[in-house]
């Protein structure tokens, strides 16, 4: 029996001290899992470290209850991450701080009550603290903004989520046709699991809409951009021809940071993408970046030094010749804690999430506006935008006030899902269309608009060659459509008082410089040079052209079919274009500046490819000859006898009275007009 006792002694101690053995082996393996930012592996040997160490060890059973909290908290497994904290309180964890993390999770479990003990707890210790004061806030606020919700309408987008995580959505398209997102449902790229989350690492997705507007399934974004790393948070450049978006690598030897990668897009597919090296800086992280209304700035997160703590929102500026300096934005938008994913509405409204600022819990959703001084205003959206769990990553359909965000509330696993949300509201806006007289439009093209309210603004085009602008009540606009290569045209818009959302319609219609210009819509009398009443219209807009570029002379030309004697053609060609001459000349416009010519039927028509859509029959560079005229059948050939008979204009200068010796100015010059500016210059 005493030797079976001696036998059992010693079995108990080397199984106590394989435990203890144990237990730091599963402290060095989680060390060396967090080192490199696995948190989802690291807080898996802390945990068995935990349970595998003696109740009677109190300070090491609080230690590792503490970093198996801090893990958890970092891959949002909240309810875990309470139980750890409090495990380590219990066990007098040395650090106070451990009552603020508590109280952080419990605030984001929704549990207000507790949370609010446990801030008041931490600040006995550090009085000081702003967030835990903000935190403390946020459990007296989060109640009351539940029971008063705001006029902001939530739904879930089943179609968009898949059974995993789902997040950082983003429209775009000319008509916001297009949603990507980031997720890490099964079609991901590669089969690891995460060491970081404990699931697969996440790729582009991207839904459009059908020609009905339905939204399609989701479809993995076949591009080199998705790797077998995560990417995430794209955004895109006004164009929608550059994507900036977010990379995380990993490697089991060393910590990797986020790092923020462009690709191009080129037809219907992505390039390759390359990355974006904001500073020289490796040891930081550079995620979740946008690009402001105007495509000038980029705006990021990062925890570069230099910041107030934790992540932190910065701007560069993005110029032909590369990256600008770095800018942090500073108090108020940025606190000691954490402000993530920035976006903006393209009223210019800077929307992010914040855990710094008083909030419900965890990630909260804020607006940010610039003041006339450049000073920023921000403000809580509230429930039901935000609730106790993360709210983020938004984006806008065009300036209306609905879209898509990202939550994990009502998530056991912290797993992230996208919704939809709208604000009802009286929205005003003009749309605009840039395009090239009897032509295509002209994407290159860019409209400078003035206001009375002070409102200056250069605005640039879509692919179609259309435009939106939110535009205010009771105020007088101004717009001039250019474009390089054409002559510019002038909008003017009152807008007046409305109680119901409205939008405005304008056309600039440019003139080419290079080519012949129709002036549609003049007619004479049978067989005569004499203008016809319906021809003032045309010929009123052509007033107004030259009016809006008081430096150009143009060649006025008629043109006639090929009936007829040829002579005979040359004349009357001759004097219907003097008609048009000097109706203009009555309207104010010099002398100096117009060319009447008649060709007669010397210069038939060439047709150009938008007049193939009116007519099939004809093809781009048809030229309407009387042979090629004569082989159609007879109700064709009236249409290019038609055609052929023509007024056009072209331009002839752009630099009229420029470099002119001035004439003389009457002494009492008061009330002289002021010298416009060249025609494709800015208003």
């Amino acid at each position: 029996m005493m030797r079976n006792w001696i036998s059992f002694t010693w079995l108990v101690l080397l199984t106590v001290w394989l435990s203890g053995c144990s237990a730091e082996s599963n402290v060095k393996k989680g060390d060396k899992f967090y080192a490199i930012g696995e948190y989802f592996e690291a807080a898996a040997e802390y945990r068995k470290a935990y349970m595998r160490t003696k109740p009677k060890e109190r300070a090491k059973r609080g230690e590792r209850a503490y970093k198996a909290a801090d893990c958890y908290r970092r891959i949002n497994y909240t309810t875990r991450a309470i139980g750890s904290y409090q495990n380590a309180a219990r066990y007098n964890y040395k650090d106070s701080i451990v009552y603020f993390y508590l109280a952080e999770m419990q605030r984001k479990n929704g549990d207000y009550k507790k949370a609010r003990q446990n801030y008041e707890t931490y600040l006995q210790y550090k009085p000081d603290d702003v967030l835990a004061r903000n935190g403390l806030q946020g459990c007296t606020m989060a109640p009351i903004w539940k029971k008063r919700p705001t006029l902001y309408g939530i739904k879930k987008a089943p179609l968009f989520n898949a059974r995993r995580t789902d997040y950082c959505p983003m429209l775009t398209g000319d008509d916001m046709d297009q949603l990507y997102f980031s997720s890490t449902r099964p079609q991901a790229t590669g089969n690891e699991l995460s060491g970081i989350t404990g699931i697969k690492p996440g790729d582009i997705f991207v839904s459009s809409k059908d020609e009905e507007g339905k939204w399609q399934p989701p479809e993995l974004l076949e591009s080199e951009i998705n790797s077998e790393y995560d990417e995430g948070a794209c955004a895109f450049s006004p164009d929608g021809k550059t994507m900036y978006f977010t990379r995380c690598t990993h490697d089991p030897e060393y910590p990797r940071y986020a790092q923020i990668y462009t690709s191009q897009r080129s037809d219907a597919s992505w390039s390759a993408p390359q990355l974006l090296e904001i500073t020289k800086d490796t040891l930081s992280s550079f995620a979740h970046p946008t690009i402001s209304p105007d495509g000038e700035w980029l705006y990021f997160v990062s925890d570069m030094p230099g910041g107030l703590g934790g992540l932190d929102i910065w701007r560069i500026q993005i110029g032909e010749h590369g990256l600008g300096g770095v800018d942090n934005l500073g108090e108020p938008i940025n606190t000691p804690g954490n402000e993530m994913f920035p976006s903006f509405r393209p009223n210019g409204e800077l929307y992010f999430s914040s855990d710094g600022h008083v909030g419900m819990g965890g990630l909260d959703l804020f607006r940010a506006e610039q003041d006339s001084t450049g000073t920023w205003h921000v403000e809580n959206l509230k429930y039901p935008m935000n609730s106790q769990g993360d709210d983020f990553g938004m984006t806008f359909d065009g300036l209306h006030n609905r879209g898509f965000f990202c939550t994990n509330r009502g998530d056991a696993r912290g797993w992230d899902h996208i919704m939809s949300f709208e604000c009802p509201e009286v929205l005003i806006t003009v749309k605009g269309w840039v395009y090239e007289k009897d032509g295509y439009e002209l994407p290159e093209g860019l409209v400078y608009m003035v206001g009375n309210d002070g409102t200056n603004l250069k605005l640039s085009v879509k692919g179609d060659g259309s435009f939106t602008q939110e535009i205010h009540p009771n105020v007088d606009y101004v717009f001039l459509g250019t474009c390089k290569g054409f002559l510019n045209h002038k909008e003017e818009l009152r807008v007046d008082t409305s109680s119901v959302s409205k939008e405005y319609v304008l056309q600039f219609a440019l003139a080419s410089i290079t080519a012949p210009v129709l002036v549609d819509n003049v007619f004479y009398a049978f067989d005569s040079a004499e203008l016809t009443d319906s021809s003032t219209l045309a010929l009123d807009s052509l007033v107004t052209l030259m009016e809006e570029n008081p430096n150009i002379t143009i060649e006025l030309s008629s043109h006639c079919d090929y009936r007829g004697n040829d002579a005979y053609n040359i004349r009357l060609s001759q004097r219907r274009a003097e008609s048009v001459v000097n109706y203009l000349i009555t309207h104010g416009v010099a002398q100096d500046r117009l060319t009447p010519i008649g060709y007669g039927e010397e210069r038939p028509k060439v047709i150009r490819k938008r007049l193939t859509e009116r007519y099939p029959f004809l093809h781009e560079n048809d030229t309407l000859t009387e042979a090629f005229i004569l082989k159609l059948p007879e109700d064709q050939q009236e249409i290019c006898n038609a055609l052929n008979r023509r007024t056009e204009f072209r331009v002839l200068r752009t630099t009229y009275g420029l470099f002119d010796t001035p004439e003389p100015q009457p002494e009492n010059n008061a009330e002289a007009a002021p010298k416009e500016e060249n025609a494709g210059n800015r208003p």
